[in-house]
C-alpha cells in the first residue's frame, strides 16, 4: 500500500459535459464512463483513499443524477452525504453537491468553500495518475502558495519516430511522453486562501483568471510529476486506459 498521510477532503470536479469523448457512452457524464469494471471516478477515488484521504466532495452538474444514483442517492436537492465502500475495500464518505448545470470550474469550487475547513485536495473527474500524494503534500507544505498544481508531460497523441542520416528509421514509440513543456495535470493541493481568487459567478473558469492572478502574485506552486498521468479526453484515451486496467498492471493502482 502507498504511504499514508493526514486525511484531507478531496474535491472532485464532476460537472462538465465532456463533449470531446462522445461515442464511448453518451448516456452518462464523463466521470461515470467505465474503465474496466468501474467508472473512472472510482479509480480516482481509490488512489486518494490509498493515501488515507477518505472524504470526497463531488461537484456535480451535467447528468449529476447518474452519479448520485451510483452512490445510492435519488432526488438530490442540493447536498447529500453518504457512506460508500470502494472496490479496494476502503470505506469513504461522499458528499454530493449540485453546483449547477452550466457552472464553470472556478464557480464549482467556490460553491463548496463552506465544506472545507482548511487545506484540501482538488482534481478533475477524468484523469488518473500514479502521483505520490504524500510527496505532493510535502512539497505543498514547503511552500506558502495557496495552490500547488501537479505538472506533467503528457503522452504524445502521435507516434514518435527518429530517423538516421540515411533516411532509415532508428526508433518508433507509439505513445511517448511529449518532449515539449509541462502542463497542469490537476491533482491540486490547496489552502483556504484559494477562495479569495474565486467567486460564485457561473462563468468563472479556475484555469483562466484565478490561476493567472495566482501566478502574477507568486501564489501558485508546481510539483513536477515524471511518472504516469493520463486524462480521458478522447476515445483513444479511453481505449488506452482500458487496456492498462485489463492488463492487471494499471499504474494508478500501484504504490
Amino acid at each position: 500500500m502507498a504511504n499514508r498521510t493526514d486525511s484531507l477532503p478531496v474535491v472532485i470536479l464532476c460537472g462538465g459535459k465532456g463533449t470531446r469523448i462522445r461515442g464511448v457512452n453518451d448516456d452518462v457524464p464523463k466521470p461515470m464512463i467505465a474503465v474496466g469494471r468501474y467508472p473512472i471516478l472510482v479509480h480516482i477515488m481509490e488512489r486518494y483513499a490509498l493515501f488515507g484521504h477518505h472524504r470526497f466532495i463531488l461537484c456535480l452538474g451535467y447528468l449529476g443524477d447518474i452519479i448520485c444514483r451510483y452512490f445510492g442517492v435519488t432526488g438530490l436537492s442540493h447536498q447529500k452525504t453518504v457512506r460508500h465502500i470502494l472496490p479496494n475495500g476502503i470505506g469513504i464518505e461522499v458528499e454530493l453537491v449540485d453546483t449547477g448545470l452550466d457552472s464553470m470550474t472556478g464557480a464549482r469550487v467556490s460553491q463548496v468553500r463552506d465544506l472545507v475547513a482548511d487545506d484540501f485536495l482538488l482534481t478533475y473527474g477524468d484523469g488518473v495518475s500514479d502521483v505520490n500524494l504524500k510527496d505532493l503534500l510535502t512539497f505543498h507544505s514547503s511552500h506558502s502558495c495557496v495552490m500547488t498544481l501537479t505538472a506533467v508531460r503528457p503522452p504524445s497523441r502521435f507516434g514518435e519516430v527518429q530517423v538516421g542520416d540515411d533516411g532509415i528509421a532508428t526508433s518508433f514509440n507509439e505513445k511517448p511522453q511529449a518532449s515539449g513543456g509541462l502542463i497542469s495535470g490537476g491533482y491540486f493541493a490547496c489552502r483556504r486562501g484559494v477562495f479569495e481568487y474565486l467567486s460564485a459567478d457561473s462563468t468563472l473558469v479556475l484555469e483562466a483568471e484565478p490561476m493567472k492572478l495566482m501566478v502574477k502574485e507568486q501564489n501558485l506552486a508546481a510539483f513536477v510529476h515524471t511518472g504516469f498521468w493520463q486524462c480521458m479526453d478522447t476515445y483513444r484515451d479511453w481505449e488506452l486506459l482500458n487496456e492498462l486496467e485489463l492488463s492487471g498492471a494499471a499504474p494508478w493502482h500501484l504504490s
